[in-house]
């Protein structure tokens, strides 16, 4: 089923043009010629900095999914293909009746901060958060993974992880794919209500409009908001600078949250507010904008800025305490098959990281073979930008600094 904008682009994307001698490439080193890359270029770089996993903290927990066919899973709002009719998610109905396994799905994560903060402490003790998979952005899988509160994944579970595209097969923040697998890639950018906004956006800048005060939301995403607002000034987010570069950014921020201009920061919750008319612009996430126009009549767009956007992927886990990891990759392998990752693409509209997923859409809607926030279009892949790895003091110093700002 699905409930895509069509979107016309080329449909042939650039394959990665030189090869790469190393996979584990940082976000510091990749993007300088961003336009001579494909997608699988563009996504080796989505990881942070450090290779090393951390100390566990404590010994997983003892596996029960034999005796235990349920599942708790916790992911982002509006990321999995539903059915509104029948209220229901129709791959997981499909994997319940394939595999037994009953799965407790829930939206729980509306931003990495805020579900870090609820669960970092049962996390640290090796408790069980009632969670067998979460959902978290690459710096933040990066982060959990280092501090040994995620368990390793056994390949031999989910022979299907091959079909993970090449280039994110091995990643800086989670070398050999030892403990996460890519869920969806996508894009921060812009985005606005056309009739009530109808000059439309071209530049973050433009979000700083008068006649847009109180009516703007930005992302509680510091490497979103962040990455744009330092694109506008003209730095290369995923090369060499620092504090200067952000500060400078930040009191753009600042000045825009404290005037009242911004009326929120949030985070997936974002969406409330556009479709409530609350907000007429703002910093968003690409496939949001594709769903929230479908049931909403097609009533914005989403862009791009002509300074550049950030481009992130989501991962999957099994937290420490988790009693249910066989469970987790039985469902981990499902959904890296290409037909059922291309049926989720075809309703997320995030970039989607199953190699033949692409050929497997044609039986499921031949049109969005050419979408370009699934298989994305060259020429956005040329302004898409990965916030660059951040050491321990500047992620220390720049999230401080960033939380403050947006009154958090």
């Amino acid at each position: 089923m699905s409930h895509s904008q069509k979107l016309p682009q080329d449909p042939n994307i650039r394959a990665l043009v030189s090869a790469m001698s190393q996979r584990s490439l940082s976000r510091r080193s990749v993007l300088g010629a961003a336009g001579a890359l494909g997608l699988g270029g563009l996504l080796a770089a989505c990881g942070t900095g450090g290779s090393k996993t951390g100390v566990a903290a404590g010994p997983a927990a003892a596996d029960i999914s034999a005796s235990d066919p349920t599942l708790n899973w916790a992911n982002w709002t509006l990321y999995l293909d539903y059915d509104d009719a029948a209220k229901a998610y129709p791959t997981l109905e499909a994997f319940t009746k394939q595999t037994g396994i009953k799965v407790n799905y829930s939206e729980d994560v509306d931003g990495n901060d805020t579900y870090y903060g609820k669960v970092q402490a049962q996390l640290k003790s090796g408790q069980d958060i009632g969670q067998d998979i979460f959902t978290l952005t690459d710096w933040m899988a990066g982060r959990v993974i280092r501090q040994g509160y995620t368990q390793a994944l056994d390949p031999v579970n989910i022979p299907n992880s091959s079909n993970l595209l090449p280039s994110l097969q091995n990643v800086d923040f989670d070398p050999g794919r030892e403990h996460s697998l890519t869920w969806q890639s996508g894009y921060a950018g812009i985005a606005w209500n056309k009739a009530k906004y109808p000059k439309g956006l071209k530049s973050v800048a433009d979000l700083w409009d008068p006649s847009l005060k109180g009516r703007i939301t930005v992302l509680d995403e510091m490497r979103d908001t962040m990455g744009l607002l330092m694109l506008q000034d003209g730095v290369d987010i995923s090369g060499t600078w620092g504090q200067d570069e952000f500060q400078k950014a930040l009191e753009v921020l600042r000045g825009n949250i404290d005037s009242g201009q911004i009326r929120q920061v949030k985070g997936n919750s974002y969406k409330e507010d556009f479709i409530s008319g609350d907000a007429i612009a703002g910093i968003v996430w690409s496939g949001d904008l594709v769903q929230m126009n479908f049931e909403n009549d097609d009533q914005w767009e989403f862009v791009i800025p002509e300074a550049g956007g950030t481009l992130w992927s989501d991962n999957l886990m099994v937290p420490v305490g988790s009693p249910r990891k066989a469970n987790a990759e039985k469902l981990m392998d499902y959904y890296f098959q290409p037909e059922v990752a291309a049926q989720v693409a075809a309703y997320v509209n995030f970039i989607c990281p199953v190699t033949g997923a692409k050929e497997a859409m044609e039986k499921i809607d031949p049109s969005l073979m050419a979408n370009p926030l699934i298989f994305p279009a060259e020429e956005d892949l040329a302004k898409a930008h990965v916030f660059r790895s951040l050491d321990a003091d500047e992620e220390s110093s720049f999230a401080a600094d960033f939380q403050s700002a947006i009154g958090a």
